[in-house]
């Protein structure tokens, strides 16, 4: 194991951090509201300290105003709410309706989804007409997304990516959360002939396609597999349905692990684990059972969080590909901390934000289930990678600086990613899902400390 954990970390122990991390993320949060005018797009990442966009798909407009939603649940501040609120119900309206991406989890459970969850939780006044229009988002937002299907060969298939049908994300499996909720509010897709279509078996059949031909398991599939690697891209032939090959739109290649397309998948499995949990057998017999699909998950979800854990630096923070063509440079880099200044490649810290929060995650599900000794294991990696992302200098403590976490990396292969003066690399800034998912990350462990509900995206679905 290349990371060093703290096996003494709790949730409590972290708790001065995380305060002082929403004190600033308060800051950051007012600041990019104050200054960003909608006319420009949404903020994706920042330049020279400042967020700017970036065409390509508005898929980060849902954590821009989701983290002023996470900011109200964790501090109690009502401008936050307000803040989250109304911008929701201004500006996120063609998310719900939106055709041509695989974002939906992302966009819409980040603010729909929590502003349902915290009226559920009572953290807000209950609104029939409120409750109704969060669920009426929720549920089409859910059926959209499952509409964009593509079937393989063996009768399942996958919500393909916005490369086009023929294209399996990994990212995607995150974003399966819109069809968990949709369903769970007992929402259908209707297709021809008003034949309904159930979100759950679309759902299952994504996840499992993604386990499969996504995930790698030690198991001889190629020369270049790896138990816990992922493909950022699964390619298919549209006409039989029949795989073809791995492809990586922003990792380095195709048998290389792009890290954060590997943290999209150690979050979605062991969420979707959690999720899977609350659902009967007789509902999931159809599908395979209950029993067959939890296996497949976990299989995925401890293949991944154990080849992360081996393939970061012993702070927990992941180079932002593992075959990065000049880590060679860098020596024994695994057996050091992470160097974000290096000369050489750049660190991924929003990689690092998404894999903490899905060991966490992976760890009280199989402390649920009795599995005392790896729930630890899990548990224990994630508080120790979300302590490093709570100090510098990973934490953006500069108020002139609008991100939060720093070292984050967008799209290395096509150089969209600023590089410094006097730097060789991209480093020193901030991307609005790294922001997000420290948040969401460091509110689940703020949660668990004081004894809070257990912090679930299907929350929203019933009363806590």
């Amino acid at each position: 194991m290349a990371i060093q954990v703290h096996q003494k970390l709790s949730p409590s122990r972290l708790l001065p951090a995380l305060e002082r991390m929403w004190d600033l993320s308060a800051r950051k949060i007012h600041d990019l509201n104050r200054t960003w005018k909608t006319s420009r797009g949404t903020p994706v990442f920042t330049v020279r300290g400042r967020y700017t966009t970036r065409g390509w798909t508005e898929w980060t407009q849902g954590f821009q105003y989701g983290s002023a939603i996470l900011q109200y649940d964790a501090t109690h501040q009502k401008s936050y709410l307000k803040m989250g609120r109304v911008a929701t119900v201004e500006h996120m309206a063609p998310h719900v309706s939106h055709i041509g991406v695989h974002d939906h989890g992302f966009n819409n459970v980040s603010t729909y989804g929590n502003l349902l969850r915290l009226m559920k939780e009572g953290r807000i006044p209950h609104r029939d007409f409120e409750r109704h229009f969060y669920e009426l988002a929720l549920k089409v937002s859910g059926a959209i997304q499952a509409s964009r299907w593509t079937a393989i060969a063996g009768g399942e298939g996958y919500v393909h990516s916005f490369n086009g049908p023929h294209s399996l994300f990994i990212d995607t499996i995150r974003s399966m959360r819109a069809l968990g909720v949709a369903h769970g509010l007992g929402h259908v897709l209707m297709g021809e002939n008003d034949q309904p279509i159930s979100l759950l078996e679309r759902l299952v059949h994504h996840i499992r396609s993604t386990a499969k031909y996504g995930v790698y398991y030690g198991e001889g599939r190629d020369d270049y597999d790896v138990r816990g690697r992922t493909a950022h891209e699964s390619v298919f032939n549209v006409t039989d349905g029949r795989y073809r090959c791995p492809n990586s739109q922003q990792g380095y290649a195709p048998f290389s692990t792009w890290t954060r397309g590997l943290a999209w998948a150690m979050c979605g499995y062991a969420e979707q684990l959690e999720f899977f949990d609350t659902l009967s057998h007789g509902v999931l017999r159809p599908y395979g059972g209950k029993k067959a699909i939890e296996a497949m998950m976990l299989k995925a979800a401890m293949a991944t969080c154990d080849f992360y854990l081996e393939h970061t630096c012993t702070d927990g923070i992941p180079m932002w590909d593992t075959g990065a063509p000049n880590l060679h440079h860098l020596g024994d880099y695994l057996n050091q901390p992470s160097d974000p200044y290096n000369p050489w490649e750049p660190v991924d810290s929003s990689a690092a934000a998404i894999a903490a929060q899905g060991l966490i995650r992976l760890g009280n599900y199989l402390q649920s289930k009795g599995h005392k000794e790896s729930a630890k294991t899990y548990c224990q990696a994630g508080l120790t990678v979300l302590s490093t992302l709570l100090e510098e200098p990973y934490l953006s403590v500069d108020p002139k600086h609008q991100g939060l976490l720093l070292h984050s990396i967008y799209h290395r292969p096509n150089g969209w990613d600023h590089v410094p003066r006097g730097q060789k690399i991209p480093c020193g800034e901030s991307s609005m899902w790294g922001d997000y998912h420290l948040r969401e990350c460091a509110l689940l462990v703020q949660r668990m400390a004081k004894r809070q509900p257990y912090l679930k995206f299907f929350s929203c679905l019933h009363a806590s």
